[in-house]
């Protein structure tokens, strides 16, 4: 069977492995190396001088993305070819059309199927931008959204991100867990009066959504509020959830989205649009839309995101470093590292192939990250001279959101921020020698650094769609199916059996019999 291991360029990077540079040697660091190893497009640059690879490196790893046809299989996706499917099994079989959500553009993909896929999405935008004059004009303030997985994680770094932008007197909240604490929390915050909840569920039937949607509506009864004025439906056309005597309004998503992947559809554009207004949104799509154009590049040097994806490659196939850290130096990317967590492990944490045959080599490493400041006072001692070497995803911005600032010692702080970064990755790289063994450090830890001189919408919108198209990138390398998410729904499985046990339990009935299992850990919790 024709496997990863007989790829010409594997081979040839398998021999290359074995004898990989080393960046603390005296030289290796030059600051001819730093400026020959970058990459740029659409205002970001992707400095790689501190990773562990030479010309010849990047040559086989370019000759393994033409073996595997990777470019290829990019435009497939994005012209909507059936991608989400495990040969000769039961099977999504899906497109995997989140770039059409998002192609309003320049250079629109021009396949019937990405064609029609925008088009549905462009009149989900057209009825937003109505939306939001009626929303003006009924003086709604808060903005909360609930919903579970991509449904949170995304919208909330990207609101995050891009706080620094938002309009005056609006703002959002995100209730995603079945913690009751959670929502209760977000409770103490608002004034239901001039609250406007967004419930997103794809299906319309998501347990913890629906049990938050529950609570939410009871609160606005006990203050003598109607709940369908304050509520509007972001789900499935045709869901439980699509029914205009519960909500306000209701905006559509469909099978072809990822939760992961939902940012910039509906499950996105609504709060963001509420709380930034849509020129900044269109500002924020506009930058993914362009890095999706960047990403059907052939020529590998300029394909930012897929040069971003080899590089992880290296490190995780052929130099066996188990995981990666993303580690943005700016307050404002604080949940990012979450967001991609799922983007990249939900998407890539697979044990077989597309035709169903389980690996016999790694598919996606551990993804986790913390603001970078935080983290040097932090996990930074394990990544400096621990004994597991950590490659290291630095996002970093030349300018501060606010621009403003305060000058202390000669620079001012952001400048403090960026030398920071900058350090890390050198130090990282070329380590320090001393007589004291409990000063030395071994240096020759990977890195790089993606640079980019605002934190704006679109400049979010690139750094969203690059680590998009890296996942992608890889999954096409490692032939899996990364639109799929087989993995997360045992536990929800077992979860609902001991719901229903717990039910059992309450009314007294026998509950141990159908899972004694999950009997004996609710005889535990009950013993506490």
């Amino acid at each position: 069977m024709y496997t990863f291991h007989d790829l010409k360029a594997v081979k040839e990077l398998k021999k290359l492995a074995e004898n990989p540079i080393d960046l603390s040697k005296e030289g290796a660091l030059s600051p001819k190396r730093l400026h020959q190893m970058k990459a740029s497009c659409l205002g970001l640059k992707l400095l790689y001088g501190t990773e562990k690879v030479t010309d010849k490196v990047i040559e086989a790893l370019f000759r393994l993305a033409k073996e595997r046809e990777v470019v290829k299989k990019m435009h497939a996706m994005q012209s909507g070819e059936i991608l989400n499917c495990i040969e000769g099994y039961e099977r999504e079989n899906r497109a995997v059309l989140h770039t059409a959500m998002r192609d309003y553009f320049d250079r629109r993909i021009e396949s019937q199927k990405a064609k029609k896929a925008t088009d549905l999405a462009y009149l989900e935008l057209e009825k937003l931008k109505s939306f939001l004059d009626k929303v003006d004009r009924q003086e709604f303030k808060e903005i909360v959204q609930v919903g579970i997985g991509g449904s949170e994680l995304g919208p909330k770094a990207i609101y995050l991100a891009l706080e620094a932008f938002r309009k005056e007197g609006r703002r959002a909240h995100f209730i995603s867990n079945v913690d009751p604490d959670d929502l209760f929390s977000v409770l103490k915050q608002i004034d239901l009066s001039k609250t406007l909840v967004m419930i997103v569920s794809k299906s319309g039937t998501t347990l913890e959504t629906a049990t938050n949607e529950e609570f939410l509506r009871r609160a606005f009864m006990e203050v003598g509020l109607t709940p369908r004025n304050h509520m509007v439906a972001i789900t499935g056309k045709g869901s439980p959830m699509d029914d205009p005597e519960k909500y306000c309004a209701s905006f559509y998503i469909w099978d072809y989205i990822g939760g992961r992947y939902s940012v910039t559809s509906m499950v996105g554009c609504v709060t963001l649009a509420l709380c930034f207004g849509m020129e900044k949104l269109l500002e924020f799509l506009k930058g993914a839309c362009s890095m999706d154009k960047v990403a059907l590049e052939e020529d590998v040097s300029k394909n930012l995101p897929l040069l971003g994806a080899l590089l992880g490659i290296w490190n995780h196939n052929f130099l066996n470093y188990s995981t990666t850290a993303i580690i943005p130096y700016s307050q404002a990317m604080s949940r990012f590292p979450a967001h991609l967590q799922q983007c990249d492990m939900e998407s890539n944490g697979k044990r077989i192939d597309k035709k169903g045959n389980s690996l016999d080599y790694l598919s996606g490493p551990i993804i986790w990250g913390e603001i970078g400041t935080n983290g040097q006072h932090s996990f930074y001692q394990l990544i400096h001279q621990g004994t597991v070497i950590v490659p290291i995803e630095f996002i970093g911005f030349k300018e501060s959101q606010y621009g403003q600032d305060l000058s202390y010692l000669g620079t001012n702080s952001q400048q403090k921020l960026l030398a920071n970064l900058l350090a890390q990755s050198i130090g990282l790289a070329t380590g320090k020698k001393s007589e004291n063994p409990n000063k030395v450090f071994p240096g020759n830890r990977p890195s790089r650094i993606l640079l980019a001189k605002r934190c704006d919408p679109y400049s979010v919108g690139t750094i969203l769609a690059y680590y998009e198209h890296k996942v992608a990138f890889q999954g096409f390398i490692w032939n899996i199916n990364s639109f799929d998410q087989e993995g997360v729904q045992l536990g929800k499985v077992l979860a609902n059996k001991i719901i229903d046990q717990m039910r059992k339990k309450s009314k007294q009935e026998d509950f141990e019999k159908d899972f004694p299992l999950g009997a004996a850990y609710l005889k535990e919790v009950e013993e506490i």
